[in-house]
């Protein structure tokens, strides 16, 4: 039995998991939820998710929220086909895959998210852009991306010489914030722009960004 994902191919988050089971060749239909009809906050789906988010992702008896927790699973699961996104044989790269996982949660995200959600997401919801929460973020982001540009100087990756899910987490962000007026921020930045011209030059990146699209 194929894996169901409920979500949108528009929505960072669902995005995030598609790309994992793409890397990871895994077979999965993707079950639409509207969102701007409310759909994630009606009692069928609020039984999958209480906090009512895409994506969920449901294998047989397992039912799962959170996007990087369903990477996560998926990446673990799947170990041995595709790609190895969690460098499940050796312990080193294994722990440093994970930090970055983390920086990406708890350091990145919270920056760039705020940019997306006024550029991109508030005009959809009839609102104007907040200029100086973007303005803020930005300063935010060029700050963590000057961490991301020395340690991107040494190795290729953000855990080492390898693609792993440390990576990958941060691509739908990434990819609505490169089509925002404010790309140069990684654009001046070598490292980080080889890094995410890699990155998102992948197939399983490219295959999901086609249908990445707020028009």
């Amino acid at each position: 039995m194929a894996l169901k994902l409920h979500g949108l191919p528009m929505s960072t988050c669902t995005t995030r998991a598609m790309v994992c089971l793409h890397e990871k060749a895994v077979d999965f239909e993707l079950v639409p939820v509207n969102l701007f009809g409310g759909e994630h906050k009606q009692p069928s789906f609020l039984a999958k998710n209480p906090f009512g988010q895409v994506p969920v992702l449901e294998d047989g008896d397992v039912t799962l929220f959170e996007s990087r927790a369903i990477t996560s699973y998926v990446a673990e699961k799947f170990k041995e086909t595709g790609t190895d996104l969690i460098r499940h044989n050796n312990l080193k790269e294994a722990a440093l895959v994970k930090v970055w996982i983390e920086v990406e949660s708890q350091t990145f995200n919270p920056a760039i998210s705020p940019i997306i959600l006024e550029f991109f997401v508030a005009p959809k919801l009839g609102n104007t852009p907040d200029q100086a929460i973007i303005d803020a973020n930005l300063e935010k982001l060029g700050k963590v991306l000057d961490v991301y540009e020395s340690k991107l100087s040494s190795t290729k990756y953000l855990a080492g010489d390898f693609f792993s899910l440390a990576d990958l987490n941060h691509f739908p962000y990434t990819h609505y914030f490169m089509q925002s007026p404010w790309a140069s921020v990684v654009n001046d930045r070598p490292h980080v722009k080889a890094w995410w011209e890699d990155i998102s030059s992948r197939p399983a990146f490219k295959k999901v960004a086609e249908g990445m699209t707020f028009g």
